[in-house]
């Protein structure tokens, strides 16, 4: 499940903050990640029109042993053409319990089922009282045959049993497989950052599943790869609709990009809502302008305070208070850097880890090519445009 494939900063990208030693959400101690990537049928072959190009990722906060244990939680929807199951327990609990599961938009049933028999297998006394998972989803049918059912409850289930810690895949796996990003190939993709608060130090990790934005949207640190990139963008063409019957152009930018926020520092339900509204502010580095057909959802949570926010388990355990400590609210800008710096390179590394992929009926999503990322980094970037004379001179006359 680890990969020694390069990523952005090994392609001279520079990225803002401190990482962590696996540049991961899993930097965020106890957090583990899965996959189950469906990867099957020949593009060439009589039976392209199935082809499976999908899969599940699963993210557990505080690793197997955790399942249960809440986490302080809060959630953000920019654009809500998208889905995210369970986000309205969290928003009115602060609350987190049960495993993250990410997949294509037309298996979030399935998936959901596969979570909660995977709890009922490994927790039955969890299973006994009420499951709501969190379920996110983008759309992967340009290169996978949505409707084929090619996710089922127990790949959701091999996901959970793969999950673990340290370094993870990125690009074409899980449910990053059929995603296109960009117009370009696009994925899964994670990284960390290190904040020092109070002489403490804690870790902000995020997780995201990218599959949105135009190409001539995507900019790399300033630099417009998307627009000047000679790779073939046969996914914002009318060809393959055409071919497919469809009658209209999917619109530039259509997709979604679910991202998750993990940290070990103390927040409240409230600051993680804050850290999930931060997210926007990363994808926008990279250039989307947040579609309208994209659902661009987003979850933040807190690995800390072990034990409270217990909802009624609390009551039924005899105890009448929770106690939570927090980071103050005045000392809480680091941990929003973290998540605009994190989310930025996650979705980069998303990028430069996916591959060439061939789908359903010889569809094809090309990759973010290496070498033009390297040879924009070779040389500094364009100069912005100078403020003519006459505009420095108002803005003098005016001071």
């Amino acid at each position: 499940m680890t990969t020694t494939a390069p990523r952005a900063r090994d392609l001279g990208i520079p990225f803002d903050g401190r990482a962590g030693r696996w540049n991961a959400i899993t930097d965020v101690p106890g957090v583990e990640v899965g996959y189950a990537t469906i990867a099957s049928g020949d593009p060439a072959g009589p039976g392209s029109a199935s082809v499976a190009r999908t899969g599940v990722t699963a993210i557990l906060p505080r690793g197997r042993d955790g399942i249960g244990v809440p986490c302080a939680a809060g959630t953000f929807s920019l654009n809500g053409n998208g889905e995210l199951t369970g986000r309205t327990w969290i928003d009115e609990s602060g609350a987190l319990t049960l495993p993250i599961a990410l997949t294509n938009s037309h298996a979030v049933g399935a998936v959901h089922r596969g979570v909660d028999e995977w709890v009922h297998r490994t927790r039955p006394d969890l299973s006994a009282q009420w499951m709501l998972p969190v379920v996110g989803e983008t759309w992967d049918g340009y290169l996978n045959a949505i409707n084929a059912g090619n996710v089922r409850p127990e790949h959701a289930g091999a996901a959970l049993d793969a999950a673990h810690g340290g370094a993870i895949s990125e690009g074409s796996v899980g449910g990053g497989t059929g995603m296109t990003c960009y117009g370009f190939k696009g994925g899964s993709g994670t990284a960390s950052r290190l904040v020092e608060v109070g002489g403490e130090h804690y870790t902000v990790g995020v997780f995201l599943q990218a599959n949105f934005g135009s190409r001539d949207e995507l900019r790399i640190d300033g630099r417009r790869l998307g627009r000047s990139s000679a790779a073939p963008n046969p996914m914002e063409t009318t060809a393959w609709l055409e071919r497919d019957g469809e009658r209209a152009r999917v619109a530039g930018g259509s997709g979604s990009v679910i991202v998750v926020v993990a940290t070990d520092a103390p927040l409240l339900p409230g600051q993680c809502a804050a850290l999930a509204r931060r997210v926007p502010l990363g994808l926008a580095r990279t250039g989307t302008t947040a579609s309208h057909f994209s659902g661009d959802i987003f979850l933040a949570f807190s690995t800390a305070n072990p034990g409270a926010l217990t909802s009624m388990l609390g009551h039924e355990q005899g105890r009448g208070l929770e106690t939570l400590a927090f980071v103050p609210w005045g000392r809480i800008d680091p941990f929003f850097a973290a998540v605009v710096e994190a989310v930025e390179e996650a979705t980069v590394n998303a990028l430069v880890a996916a591959r060439d992929t061939v789908g359903r009926d010889g569809h094809v999503a090309f990759a973010l090519p290496h070498d033009e990322v390297r040879s924009a980094f070779a040389a500094p970037p364009h100069p912005s445009p100078s403020v003519p004379t006459t505009d420095r001179q108002t803005v003098k006359e005016h001071e």
